[in-house]
């Protein structure tokens, strides 16, 4: 007998207004999610997540293949995360609408055709155009993983589950710099560096055939209609600021460049000011301000940012690091950051059993964990210089590793742990999105510095500068982590 992971199929609850009790009633619609549906969904959320930084290895072989340039390259490695970012909170939405196991289908089937395209795109230009569709259709995926959790689990089940989840995302973003390295180096069929966008094809195929037969069908009870003023807004939004970060040094801060950036909290505040009175008409928004009045997900988004612009910088720098700093290959590099695999590995396999006994006091923990290893790393590589290498960089690596997974695997079940389950796919938009941009972030912030000051302060001075800068958002964790309830549920 397949053993459930959740209770009977969780109650709904109709969209109401900000202050109003919401009457429970049962949804017919929504049924356990098991151990094989759940498995599904997590090979849906391992992929795309797989990807964002799977071709940070790949990114020397690619440049030397395409002659791709420094700018482009970052628009290789985030333009997959703003195509991600921009579209996450629609795809949680058309998830709400027409049912997520649809969306999840859709989505992953899609997946395997924009990875497809990616490993045989012909020019740079190309990829980039392949890696934003394959953005977008990771859009279509993630937000059902979280909502499908949310809507067919509930109580202590659900808590393990979103706990499962981080802990998948940050495993496979430490696996994939190790995977990239190998597969770029085995040179499979003289594939090179395109199989490791190849690899999702038939993985992504294999979570289309097991989610029609494993994942239940969920849907928001009342669902509303797609916010387009607030999509276009949010999309505009994003873009006026990523963009600009990722591009402008490149292109010599041109006066485009300035113009996005000023354009950038102007956009911002249009989007708040439409999303507020479109939720005081009584429509539904893109991101409806009441959700974010909720504690958890309010101050769970405060620590979702330093903490994944943090990751998606650091995994991007340390990669160009290695490979065009040290020299080493892809495959070298890759294993370089084995230590901060097993660290985090470790970290989320005790996470559940920790944050049960200490509650948030398990993310404080891993804000101070993570500061210790970004400052002994910091201090390995400065005394190193010309010397330093992965070996000496191991015991930074894998305190970093420990700290992170005791901040992510608890992180989802924060900002989750309080949004009723007819808004699952609009929260779970919401926290991914955070996710996804946060991450874009980190690389066209730490990315563009690291870049922009290696040439003239040499790789490890330009490589702690930016440990330096992180281990400043490490500090804003801790402080944000403390004002948690202690009790994550």
């Amino acid at each position: 007998m397949t053993q459930q992971l959740a209770v009977a199929p969780t109650p709904s609850r109709p969209a109401t207004t900000p202050g109003t009790a919401a009457p429970r009633t049962p949804s017919p619609a929504t049924a356990s999610l098991g151990t094989a549906g759940l498995v599904t969904v997590l090979l849906g959320a391992f992929l795309p997540m797989l990807d964002f930084f799977i071709v940070n290895v790949a990114l020397p072989t690619i440049d030397k293949d395409l002659a791709a340039g420094p700018a482009v390259l970052e628009l290789v490695a985030a333009g997959y995360g703003i195509a991600f970012a921009v579209l996450l909170v629609l795809g949680g939405r058309l998830g709400d609408i027409f049912g997520r196991r649809r969306l999840f289908v859709v989505g992953a089937a899609t997946f395997a055709l924009t990875s497809l395209a990616c490993g045989l795109a012909p020019d740079a230009w190309s990829l980039v155009a392949a890696r934003a569709a394959q953005g977008a259709s990771a859009a279509l995926l993630i937000p059902q993983v979280l909502g499908t959790i949310t809507a067919a689990t509930e109580g202590a089940r659900r808590g393990r589950a979103l706990s499962v989840y981080g802990a998948v995302g940050g495993i496979a973003v430490v696996i994939g710099q190790v995977l990239g390295g190998m597969l770029v180096a085995a040179d499979v069929f003289g594939t090179g560096w395109r199989s490791v966008f190849l690899l999702n094809v038939p993985f992504a195929l294999l979570a289309v055939v097991m989610a029609v037969r494993f994942v239940p069908e969920s849907r928001a009870q009342q669902a509303a209609r797609v916010d387009v003023p607030g999509t276009v807004l949010l999309t505009a939004t994003l873009l006026a600021l990523l963009i600009p970060l990722m591009e402008g040094r490149a292109a010599g801060w041109p006066l485009w460049s300035w113009v996005l950036l000023g354009l950038f909290p102007v956009l911002a505040a249009a989007f708040a000011v439409v999303e507020r009175r479109a939720e005081q008409r009584g429509d539904t928004p893109l991101v409806p301000p009441s959700l974010l009045r909720i504690p958890e997900m309010r101050r769970g988004l405060g620590i979702a940012l330093p903490y994944f612009a943090g990751f998606g910088g650091f995994m991007f720098v340390i990669a160009v690091a290695l490979q065009q700093g040290l020299k080493l290959g892809p495959v070298a590099a890759g294993w370089a950051l084995v230590p901060m695999a097993v660290g985090y590995f470790t970290a989320s396999l005790a996470g559940p059993r920790l944050i049960g006994r200490w509650g948030s006091r398990v993310l404080s923990a891993g804000a101070v964990v993570q500061a210790a290893g970004l400052t002994t790393l910091a201090v390995t590589v400065l005394a190193s210089g010309a010397h330093f290498s992965p070996l000496r960089m191991a015991p930074g690596v894998a305190l970093a590793g420990i700290g992170q997974g005791l901040i992510g695997t608890p992180l989802f079940r924060v900002v989750l742990a309080k949004v009723p389950a007819a808004r699952a796919g609009v929260g779970s938009g919401v926290l991914a999105t955070g996710q996804q941009s946060s991450l874009a972030l980190g690389v066209a912030t730490l990315g563009s510095l690291y870049l922009a000051l290696s040439p003239s302060l040499g790789m490890d001075r330009a490589l702690a500068l930016c440990l330096g800068i992180q281990l400043l958002g490490s500090f804003t964790i801790f402080y944000l982590t403390t004002r948690l309830p202690r009790s994550i549920g």
